[in-house]
C-alpha cells in the first residue's frame, strides 16, 4: 500500500507542477500582450503628434505667404 500512496504523491506533485508552469506561462503571454499594446498605443500617439505638427507647419506657412 505504501508504494501506491508514495505513487500517487508523486502525480499530484507533477500535476501541480505542470499547473504551475501552465499558469506562470500563460500570464508570461498576457504580460507580452499588454507590452505589445502600450507599444502600440505609444506609436499611434506619436503619429498622431507629427501629423498635428505638420499640419500646425503648414497652416503656419500659409499664414505668412498672405
Amino acid at each position: 500500500m505504501g508504494f501506491m500512496d508514495d505513487a500517487k504523491e508523486v502525480a499530484e506533485a507533477a500535476g501541480d507542477k505542470v499547473k504551475e508552469t501552465w499558469e506562470d506561462t500563460t500570464d508570461r503571454i498576457g504580460d507580452k500582450v499588454d507590452e505589445m499594446k502600450a507599444d502600440a498605443n505609444v506609436k499611434k500617439a506619436e503619429a498622431e503628434r507629427d501629423s498635428v505638427e505638420k499640419r500646425n507647419e503648414i497652416k503656419e506657412d500659409l499664414r505668412d505667404d498672405a
